[in-house]
């Protein structure tokens, strides 16, 4: 039970004063569906402006504040120029107040003629005469502008203004209770760090260096302490041990001869399942480095062992190719595999039911569906996750529900983390990494072309679909804005289906799972040869008749996601080629990242140039994927403060009496806080 202190903090933002049904929309988008969100929802950056007495004491360029007097209002001939209102200042200069479209009207009412008025705004130039566009502010009276010479600037959506934001930030704050303190004395000290509503207060203001960086401390803290208790509970909790013959695993079929990464993972994993303990272990491994086979192997340990074992993934599609990839390698094994998604009713599914219940089927794949409440095992001894950052921490625990002792866990991840993130977002699991390629797996030829070129790109794909191959086409990120994103996809499907016919499909975030779900079927079948989308191609969909993979504006990408994207092709044996077509305004950043595209395809390196370029913003899997991803904490600071974070929670865990001495109370507030209340629980997730 959340604490009663927390209450006010977890109200829906219908709750502050000024929020209709209106507001909510733009609210929602932003993700502020409760105080709490408001409260965390930090400035980007601050305007700073300075008071001068008159215009000389101003450059071109600043933010001031400023006493002027009206003297003349004017409007342009036809209604869709500028309406200017001339001010001068004490010493006589003149400058222009221009506003445009329908603020012309706030303009008449707000500054009359001959009555001096504060104004906040940026001094421009336009032609021979100084300006300030759409003032800031216009006060009566200087008071009127009492704290805006350091004023925040809030990420927005439409229907939202920056006044609005900062009258529900203040709403927050003034709801905000005190806190105990739950970081360790001396690292508290030692930083010389604000009390956490101090922090939040501060925050919002701009005013103390420290205060952003103690609450994203706090999410660290609170996300390692919650790995933490989840690891020691695993720790306590009673598995079986898991110890195969060989038989089965001896039989396997397998395209290529294990990498050495690959045998060494095998062997962790199994070290892992002859123990009592559950293993909780993630697997990690670039795009095409061969984890579905780690993962069959390990399963097999589990069938020799006389267990069960289950593949979950974050979507059917995926779990129809899982099911496909294993059946075919572990064809000569014998193994009975079957495959459950929610499409599955009737006779199939109750004989698919029995099978688990009874044992005759050793090896489950399928999508959330295998672990509804009508799903029961016989014995199952372990679980691989696909993609695990897909799922929540809550449905991995009803998994571990489902064995008669709790199962061991494997989770798989494609996107190669950082040694110094792995740690922030996986806590204490033991990690294997896949760091070599298979052999036999063919480079893919990486090349950048300005978007000028767009008409011979569309040639080009021409040819290859002639050809008979497949092709990607992913549209640009156009802002931070879904929306925005997928207009961009459907007037370049346009485009392209005029060119292509029926041979194009789309898909996009906002289509509905089932029309995804079908188009996606029509372009792995073959059926369709372009497959236009935004960035959510699924991640390890594969389809090896694809040889293509255009990207629009590439610069707007951050590094992970473009080896990502890029990894979708290069699965057959066929060259493939990946086109980075770059926009004009390329920043230095974004030069580098395409440049170190064209250089390496280990993901490893690019994760952590990535981390250095600081232009991950989706390094973490969180953006595209919806689970507890860092809310506060940004990369630099999750990079320098996770290590102090992790030893912080140990510490309260193993000197300070857990979570039930004083600091462990407030620490529980933490937890709550940050929605890590799965760690009070001490459910077991990953």
């Amino acid at each position: 039970m959340r604490p009663d202190r927390l209450n006010p903090l977890f109200a829906e933002t219908e709750s502050l004063e000024g929020v209709g049904p209106k507001l909510r929309k733009p609210l929602d988008k932003l993700g502020l569906t409760r105080v709490r969100d408001v409260l965390y929802h930090l400035p980007e950056r601050f305007v700073t402006r300075h008071a001068v007495e008159d215009l000389d004491q101003a450059g071109e360029g600043e933010q001031i504040v400023i006493a002027l007097t009206p003297v003349e209002h004017r409007a342009s001939r036809n209604n869709r120029g500028p309406y200017r209102v001339l001010a001068q200042d004490a010493k006589g200069n003149v400058c222009a107040l221009t506003y445009f479209g329908r603020s012309s009207y706030t303009a008449k009412k707000t500054l009359p003629i001959g009555e001096k008025r504060w104004i906040a705004g940026r001094l421009d130039r336009y032609g021979d005469m100084l300006q300030i566009v759409h003032p800031d502010h216009v006060a009566e009276t200087s008071a009127g502008l009492t704290g805006k010479l350091v004023e925040p600037v809030y990420r927005l959506a439409e229907g939202l203004t920056q006044p609005k934001v900062a009258g529900l930030a203040a709403q927050a704050l003034a709801r905000a209770p005190e806190m105990p303190e739950w970081i360790d004395p001396g690292v508290f000290d030692t930083q010389g760090w604000p009390g956490w509503r101090d922090a939040l207060v501060l925050a919002h203001r701009g005013e103390h260096a420290g205060a952003r960086d103690r609450l994203a401390y706090d999410e660290l803290l609170a996300n390692a302490l919650a790995l933490l208790l989840v690891r020691a509970d695993n720790r306590r909790r009673r598995g079986q041990p898991l110890q195969g013959d060989g038989r089965r695993r001896r039989k396997l079929d397998l395209p290529f001869p294990l990498t050495g990464a690959q045998k060494r993972s095998i062997s962790e994993i199994e070290g892992d399942l002859a123990q009592e303990a559950p293993m909780l272990r993630l697997l990690q491994g670039d795009v095409g480095s061969g984890k579905t086979v780690v993962a069959l192997e390990a399963m097999l340990v589990a069938v020799e062992a006389g267990a069960q074992a289950a593949l979950l993934a974050p979507t059917e599609i995926l779990a129809r190719q899982h099911f496909e990839t294993l059946r075919r390698m572990a064809k000569p094994t014998g193994v009975e595999i079957a495959l459950l998604t929610g499409r599955d009713k009737g006779r199939a599914r109750e004989s698919i039911l029995m099978g688990l219940l009874d044992g005759s089927i050793d090896i489950v794949v399928g999508t959330h569906a295998i672990f509804q409440d009508a799903v029961s095992y016989r014995n199952l001894g372990l679980v691989v996750i696909d993609e695990q950052h897909r799922f929540g921490v809550s449905q991995r625990l009803q998994l571990a529900q489902k064995g008669r002792r709790a199962p061991h866990t494997l989770a798989m991840t494609a996107t190669p983390i950082p040694r110094t993130l792995t740690l922030a977002q996986y806590g204490e699991m033991d990690v294997s990494r896949l760091d070599e390629m298979p052999p036999g797996r063919q480079a893919i030829d990486t090349v950048v072309v300005s978007q000028e070129r767009l008409p011979e790109v569309v040639d080009r794909l021409a040819k290859q679909l002639d050809a008979g191959a497949q092709a990607y086409w992913v549209c640009p990120m156009v802002r931070d804005n879904e929306t925005d994103d997928i207009a961009a996809a459907e007037a370049r499907y346009t485009a392209l289906k005029a060119r292509f016919g029926d041979d194009v499909v789309m898909v996009h975030g906002q289509l509905r799972p089932e029309l995804k779900d079908a188009a996606m079927e029509r372009f792995a079948d073959g059926e369709a040869k372009l497959l236009v989308a935004t960035t959510v191609i699924e991640v390890g969909v594969d389809v090896p008749n694809a040889t293509l993979m255009v990207i629009e504006q590439a610069e707007r990408f951050g590094l992970a996601q473009l080896h990502q994207l890029r990894g979708r092709v290069g699965r057959g044996d066929k060259k493939s080629v990946c086109l980075l077509l770059r926009g004009d305004a390329l920043s230095e950043t974004g030069k580098q990242r395409l440049a170190l595209m064209r250089e390496t395809q280990d993901g490893f390196r690019l994760a952590e140039e990535d981390l250095q370029l600081r232009g991950g913003g989706e390094l973490l899997g969180t953006r595209q994927s919806g689970e507890e991803g860092f809310r506060v904490a940004d990369l630099e600071q999750t990079q320098r403060m996770a290590q102090m974070a992790q030893d912080d929670a140990r510490l309260l865990l193993e000197r300070d009496g857990g979570l039930t001495g004083e600091r462990g109370e407030a620490a529980r507030l933490l937890l709550y806080l940050f929605e890590r209340d799965w760690g009070v629980q001490l459910l077991r997730g990953g």
